[in-house]
Order: C-alpha cells, then structure tokens, then sequence
C-alpha cells in the first residue's frame, strides 16, 4: 500500500452518495457516532476544527478497557473538502511521540461524495504495524458506517 514516493500511505476511499456538505456535516457533528469499528466506542474530549486546534480523543473496546486518549493537533481544514491531522504534535504545538498524520478528503463526484480517508507514517515500520493492527478492515468499516448515517441517517448494527 505504501511507498516512499507517497509518504508510507496507507488509505481507503468510498463513493457516499450524498453532497460533501452533508458528509462534512456528520464527519464533524457525529464523530462519536462512526469513528470506531463496532463494538469499539468513541469518545469526544475536544475537536478544535481549525489549523493549530486541538484533537483528542479515546477508545474504548467491549470489554470496557480504555485506551489512553489520541491526541494531537489539525494541520489543515478545508471546510466541505479536507481534514489534515497529526498526533506529532499535542495542543500548543508540543511534540510527542508520533504514529501518524491522518487525511480525509470530500470530493464531488456526480450527485455524491468520494471520501478518502488515510495515514502517512515517518517509516515502513510505523506502516506495517497500522497495517497489522487492522487498518484496512477498521477504516473501511468507519467509513460504512459514516456512509450508513449520511445516507440513512443511522448505523446498521
């Protein structure tokens, strides 16, 4: 998936058949809603969308078990079109051990949304190991059910 031409990428796209306005619109408001695979839980502590503004946020899986809170700070907001974030940094611009800098683009496309969503990692190591924790799978189900509520207007189970 990845190469050194493209920053050890690792990523996924979905057509979403709704405007990017509405997927925008549940990416940010809804967040807690798709931002995990089922059964895992998401958890809002703060989401300052601005360049500089922070992220954090935690995990919890089905056995109750939290992870320590993700945090980090957003590079880039294109309203309606493209989020950049980076847990390289926390809020202030402290650096911190990184894993990441995550992307997700809305893109037109006809009477719908192309959404992609990815990471770029500092090595191949990082990569593999995002890969090995499931990235494809787990990304790929987030994006369902961010389509799931953005065309129905609720997640399947």
């Amino acid at each position: 998936m990845g190469s050194a031409t493209d920053g050890y990428e690792l990523a996924i796209e979905r057509r979403i058949s709704a405007p990017p306005a509405r997927v925008w619109e549940v990416w940010t408001k809804r967040l807690e809603e798709w931002w995990a695979p089922r059964p895992w839980m998401t958890k809002i502590i703060a989401q300052d969308f601005r360049a500089g503004g922070r992220s954090c946020i935690a995990m919890k899986g089905p056995d109750d078990a939290e992870w320590n809170p993700m945090e980090g700070v957003f590079l880039e907001i294109v309203p309606e079109r493209k989020i950049v974030i980076t847990d390289a940094f926390r809020a202030g611009w402290i650096p911190q051990t990184a894993f990441m800098t995550a992307f997700f683009t809305f893109e037109p496309d006809g009477d719908g949304t192309l959404y992609r969503a990815g990471s770029r990692h500092w090595n191949e190591e990082t990569m593999k190991q995002h890969e090995q924790m499931g990235f494809a799978e787990g990304w790929a189900q987030c994006a369902r059910q961010l389509a799931d509520i953005v065309e129905k207007g609720a997640i399947q189970g």
